[in-house]
């Protein structure tokens, strides 16, 4: 038997940013990406977010992969809530997405920063968040839309 631990952390955002991320509503989203995930056997550590944008920590499996498992949880969490929450025009996610691997040893702090959301962004918007990761992890935004 085989045994992995890859652990991500994610971040995506809503359609041209906008901030439908309020309140019930966001706890509402995280709450059925958490079960929907659960039936894909993609295991959400903590997912969390703010006004415009969602994080997400997650452990994948050995027969999964980042790009496979933020497609379903993407599109099946627009399609829900185009469903079944009453929006004022259509909702969707960008298509892009930040992604990275996490250490055991930095387990804690993901869990913590991402819990504190919306704490964080009283101090920092999405883009300054965005641009630092961006330069953090070493990544060129060429096709990275902001």
């Amino acid at each position: 038997m085989s045994f992995t631990k890859i652990l991500i952390h994610a971040v995506w955002a809503t359609k041209d940013r906008k901030p439908y991320l309020t309140g019930e509503i966001k706890d509402i989203i995280c709450k059925h990406i958490r079960e929907y995930a659960g039936t894909k056997n993609i295991h959400i550590l903590n997912i969390n977010g703010y006004q415009n944008h969602l994080h997400c920590f997650i452990s994948l499996s050995a027969d999964q992969n980042v790009a496979t498992v933020m497609n379903l949880i993407k599109g099946e969490s627009s399609f829900w809530i185009n469903k079944n929450l009453k929006l004022d025009e259509k909702f969707g996610w960008q298509d892009e997405y930040f992604a990275v691997s996490v250490s055991q040893s930095h387990v804690d702090a993901v869990n913590k920063y991402i819990a504190n959301q919306e704490v964080h962004h009283q101090k920092k918007t999405f883009q300054e968040e965005y641009d630092a990761f961006i330069s953090n992890y070493n990544f060129d935004d060429e096709g990275l839309k902001p």
